[in-house]
């Protein structure tokens, strides 16, 4: 059973379950991974890993110019 939001609980399953929403909202934020348009799995795995990368790239706030 998942806690609710801002309520006490032992099991500190809530700091983790947010980190994993908060991740797939950013991959829904890619319009070709919010709607699948690929029918063969390994595109739609090869546009996860990119989505994924670009993700990172934002997280340790690399310069722009170094991937243009």
């Amino acid at each position: 059973m998942i806690a609710r939001r801002r309520s006490e609980h032992g099991s500190s399953l809530g700091k983790q379950r947010w980190v994993v929403e908060r991740g797939f909202a950013w991959l829904h934020n890619f319009r070709r991974l919010r709607t699948r348009y690929e029918r063969l799995p390994e595109l739609h795995l090869a546009f996860m890993h990119l989505g994924c990368a670009v993700i990172c790239r934002r997280m340790l706030g690399w310069p722009e110019e170094l991937f243009v």
